[in-house]
């Protein structure tokens, strides 16, 4: 073999070492590594560094609402009334039609109209005079109203005296001038059941009574009428209701 074939020969060695090696270089990575040292690839675009070069901070878990419930976190069962929806729905009681009864107490009698403070004096002066018949005209003047216990379409002059201790009524007579002798009650002002009440008491709570008005009272009932009446705190012995316009309405016991 020549000079010149050698010197190809070796020249074509070289160069294919050489490029065997360049392309060992490129293809190849430069040390094998284990599964376990390989790393996830981080995504550069959703989880960007923080400007001074830490770490960003990874996004805490959102915590539920918290529930009510007993110890255990179980949540309690809603009641089986809905209270809340029945304070909004509340309504005021309906207030009974019937109306209360209004009450006025005066002890000036010069206070009320005249054609009561008439009849008052008319009936006083017809029961001082002892005669039980005199009291007949201002009944018949109120007849159609007029109302007295007990008489159940009888004479209610026959009515007034069975009230009475002795036969001749006398003994009411005299309880009729203690009545009138009182201030009034001025009850159900503006309505058809008007009435100017006496005594007072008929429309004032025995517990209110002030120390004289229980000596006055006592002078129409005794000390165990009163401690019977103040277990009941009403007065509950006779009254007379005289109308506005001066018509005797009613002689009545209770409460």
């Amino acid at each position: 073999m020549s000079c010149l074939s050698k010197g190809l020969l070796r020249s074509s060695a070289m160069l294919s070492i050489l490029l065997a090696m360049t392309a060992g270089s490129v293809g190849l990575p430069s040390r094998a590594f284990a599964l376990s040292e390989l790393k996830p690839a981080q995504n550069t675009e959703s989880e960007p560094k923080a400007e001074n070069g830490a770490e960003p901070q990874q996004p805490q878990p959102t915590e539920p609402d918290e529930i009510e419930g007993d110890s255990d976190g179980i949540p309690l069962p809603d009641p089986l009334i809905d209270r809340s929806a029945g304070q909004a729905n509340q309504k005021p009681a309906a207030t009974d039609n019937a109306p209360e009864m209004s009450v006025v107490i005066e002890h000036d009698i010069s206070k009320a109209p005249e054609a009561v403070r008439k009849l008052r004096q008319e009936i006083i002066d017809a029961a001082a005079s002892g005669d039980i018949e005199k009291l007949r005209p201002f009944i018949a003047a109120g007849q159609k109203e007029f109302r007295i216990d007990g008489n159940d379409g009888e004479d209610p002059i026959a009515a007034l005296k069975s009230y009475s201790g002795d036969p001749d009524g006398l003994e009411v007579l005299a309880i009729i001038i203690d009545l009138l002798s009182t201030g009034y009650a001025h009850v159900d002002a503006g309505t058809p059941d008007e009435a100017y009440v006496f005594p007072y008491f008929a429309g004032k709570p025995l517990n209110t009574l002030t120390a004289p008005e229980k000596v006055e009272l006592l002078r129409i009932i005794t000390a165990g009428d009163l401690a019977d009446m103040q277990e009941y705190g009403n007065y509950s012995f006779y009254r007379i209701g005289i109308s506005p316009d001066g018509k005797w309405k009613f002689f009545t016991a209770g409460d």
